[in-house]
């Protein structure tokens, strides 16, 4: 399913509790929140708790959750497909993922 840009309020609020996967299938997190954008009227984050610890760091593990930004959303559907990268922002030859002053994760 492609993302709908123009989706109503009423169904952006059933985001709420989703389930996130990156596009390879590996489970990111749960839907908590969003961030929105009220100037624009749109969405611009996902805050995501029940992280999946195997994807951020210590830091970020002992927080609350992290918000993704929603430009990363590659559909949405029983499901929230996002892009693989934050599969790629912690691998073992690199430094961790940490979030920015924004909340947004950051290699």
């Amino acid at each position: 399913m492609a993302i709908d840009r123009e989706t109503t309020p009423s169904e952006i609020t059933t985001l709420v509790g989703r389930e996130v996967y990156s596009n390879n299938g590996v489970f990111v997190g749960e839907i908590e929140d969003l961030r929105l954008d009220l100037n624009a009227e749109s969405v611009t984050g996902l805050a995501l708790h029940q992280l999946n610890h195997e994807l951020f760091d210590q830091e970020t593990r002992s927080s609350r959750g992290v918000i993704v930004p929603y430009r990363w959303v590659q559909a949405v559907g029983d499901v929230v497909i996002i892009n693989e990268i934050v599969e790629r922002m912690q691998t073992p030859d690199s430094e961790s993922a940490e979030p920015d002053a924004e909340g947004e994760m950051r290699a």
